[in-house]
């Protein structure tokens, strides 16, 4: 088990939930340090991406038992929106699509009241944004786009970057940012994470069943989710053997 320390920005302790009645994690702890870059893995089914809409408030899932602490704050019971004003960032395997909203218009909604660039006004807010999606190599011609529509699976993923490099969040939980990406959109992809990190050296969460990703994080420790649980837990290493044996050994384990 871990042990939580005053550098923990992310505490979950027994945390058990479910949605519509169907217990889904059970018990789960982890512990997140400010900056550092965790992992987790496991097969389809897991649970994993429900750990992270979890942690993010989800309404879809009821918090059966358990706690999640972020930044010193008991946040179990906050909405996502104060979660996310509190620092807190997830990225969706499918985001929506909300025709007749440009997505000049989400993002800009998106910042008001908070610091940094909610402070910009008009055209320099837009100039702000325009810098950004340029050092994701994204076309500024996305900004008058309705938001999500029409958007390819390589495209909202570049918007995700986006919106992780405006925000800048002290914690981003990844939910399969990788998944059905080319070579070019994995490209983007890794530029917004190396860009976060170096200008806020926030803490991540990437969550994955696959390592493509992987080859361009310097991960500092991984987690396997196996049913709703946690099977194991190391270093980097267990990326290898991940690799190497696949998650049977870890199902093995649980059943």
């Amino acid at each position: 088990m871990t042990t939580t320390t005053r550098d923990t920005l992310l505490s979950v302790r027994g945390l058990s939930a479910s949605a519509d009645e169907t217990p889904i994690l059970h018990g789960i702890d982890l512990d997140v340090g400010a900056g550092e870059t965790h992992v987790i893995m496991g097969p389809n089914g897991a649970g994993k991406s429900t750990l992270g809409h979890v942690v993010m408030g989800d309404n879809a899932y009821t918090v059966d038992g358990g706690t999640v602490e972020f930044a010193g704050q008991d946040i179990t019971d906050l909405s996502p929106d104060k979660r996310s004003r509190a620092g807190l960032f997830l990225s969706f395997q499918a985001p929506v699509e909300i025709p007749g909203v440009p997505l000049s218009s989400f993002l800009r909604a998106t910042m008001a009241g908070r610091e940094g660039a909610g402070e910009l006004k008009g055209k320099q807010f837009r100039k702000h944004v325009r810098a950004l999606a340029d050092e994701l190599d994204m076309d500024p011609a996305y900004l008058d786009r309705e938001l999500g529509v029409g958007f390819s699976g390589g495209e909202k993923k570049k918007l995700e970057m986006l919106q992780l490099l405006l925000l800048r969040p002290k914690l981003a939980i990844l939910d399969e940012t990788d998944s059905g990406l080319d070579v070019d959109a994995l490209g983007v992809v890794s530029r917004g994470i190396d860009a976060y990190r170096r200008a806020t050296g926030g803490a991540l969460v990437v969550i994955t069943h696959n390592t493509r990703i992987l080859e361009h994080l310097d991960v500092d420790r991984v987690h396997v989710m196996v049913r709703g649980r946690m099977a194991a837990e190391g270093d980097a290493s267990l990326i290898d053997a991940i690799d190497e044996q696949g998650f049977e050994q870890f199902e093995q384990i649980e059943r």
